[in-house]
């Protein structure tokens, strides 16, 4: 069995399981209800994500769960309501999206530049209620929050962003580190929060390989944060890791862990980390549009519907493994399979995306499946740039 066929788990209703007439947990009952391609999204199977999530953790507190890869509000509520408080956030939207869902706690984990800076402060303005934070890895930005702080009479905390490893953004930890650190300390209007690093550069698939590198990348931080302590500066939190990491940093007592695909799990994470045992929780539906001959299937998958920006595979199909893709441009994917003399034109095909995060972003709607039925649709609100703010 593949690791992406996942059998029930014992959370899973038995409605759910048997929705299909031939038991298959991802097929919907009412296909015609659902035009292709679209995002499924089954809340049974995220609400069961969560709960792993939890336990994983085991301090419901230490979760901070990054919604880049859902981008809905009802994602949020769901997570509320098994008592998760903090979340990480990308871009202004969502973190606008998630503070007006009731979320008390929210880190943006992009260093606010240009623009931004007064977005930012709006939001701390507009959602009194939510204890906004974000992160600064240069000088420059933490006098431009001071300002802007200060003209709007809020404060903010910031964390400094650290360098573990990734080299995408991030100061190296170090003298220069304990100056910015410092510095921001003393500015009017910011708050030190701690510190932030994210190790994504981390993906073995070898959980102990992975744990090992994860030590490695997490101990000039930790020497940091020993010499901010020591030196009399508070550094009430650190935030570290993603989700190929999250099993390491979960069993550290002092560490906010910041998964995000986990709630709704890809085929790339289920690939890569057989160690984490989470359920796919968002598919695409696609169908046959064309059979151009011999063993081709042509699906109305094309680059608007699915992430494409690893290469093949790009999604895996639940109901046609063998499926092999040859071709793919904005509205099809032609894919190659022994079963193509069989399969009927607008049969419809579940797949797991390989990168689920943007391609939950290409889709202004997720249809709800639940006990194996489409239901309604949610909007996915995050994916624009901009709500109000």
């Amino acid at each position: 069995m593949s690791k992406l066929i996942h059998p029930a788990s014992p959370v899973e209703s038995a409605a759910a399981v048997s929705a299909s007439r031939n038991g298959r947990w991802y097929e919907i009952i009412n296909p015609d209800d659902v035009d292709s391609p679209a995002l499924l999204v089954y809340p049974e199977r995220a609400e069961e994500n969560i709960r792993r999530m939890i336990a994983l953790v085991g301090d419901v507190s230490r979760l901070r769960p990054h919604m880049k890869t859902h981008k809905l509000p009802e994602m949020i509520r769901l997570q509320l309501a098994h008592g998760i408080t903090k979340f990480k956030c990308a871009t202004i939207a969502e973190a606008e999206m998630t503070a007006a869902c009731g979320a008390a706690d929210v880190l943006l984990a992009h260093q606010p530049i240009g623009p931004k800076v007064r977005r930012f402060v709006q939001l701390a303005q507009k959602f009194p209620q939510t204890r906004f934070s974000t992160i600064a890895d240069n000088a420059s930005v933490l006098q431009s929050l001071s300002a802007a702080c200060g003209q709007a009479g809020v404060a903010v905390e910031v964390l400094l962003d650290l360098d573990c490893g990734m080299h995408r953004t991030g100061i190296e930890p170090g003298p220069r580190a304990v100056e910015l650190y410092r510095l921001l300390g003393t500015l009017p209007g910011l708050k030190p929060g701690g510190l932030h690093a994210y190790d994504g550069h981390i993906r073995e698939s070898d959980p102990a390989k992975r744990a090992e590198l994860c030590a490695a990348a997490l101990a000039p931080v930790r020497a940091l944060r020993r010499e901010l302590l020591q030196a009399g500066l508070p550094v009430p939190r650190l935030v570290a890791g993603g989700t190929p990491t999250f099993p390491m940093h979960a069993r550290q007592p002092d560490v906010e862990c910041s998964p995000g695909t986990c709630v709704l799990w890809d085929a790339a994470y289920d690939t890569a980390c057989a160690d984490m045992d989470f359920l796919p929780a968002a598919l695409v539906l696609t169908r046959v549009v064309s059979k151009p001959g011999g063993n081709r299937l042509c699906l109305d998958l094309g680059h608007k519907a699915i992430a494409s920006e690893n290469p093949h595979p790009r999604v895996l199909f639940l109901n046609l493994p063998d499926a092999k893709a040859l071709s793919h441009s904005e509205e099809h994917l032609v894919v190659e399979t022994e079963r193509a003399g069989e399969i009927e034109l607008g049969e419809c095909f579940y797949g797991v995306p390989w990168h689920v995060c943007p391609t939950v972003a290409l889709h202004p709607e997720a249809v709800v499946v639940r006990e194996g039925r489409a239901e309604e649709r949610w909007e996915v609100v995050a994916r624009k740039r901009k709500l109000t703010i």
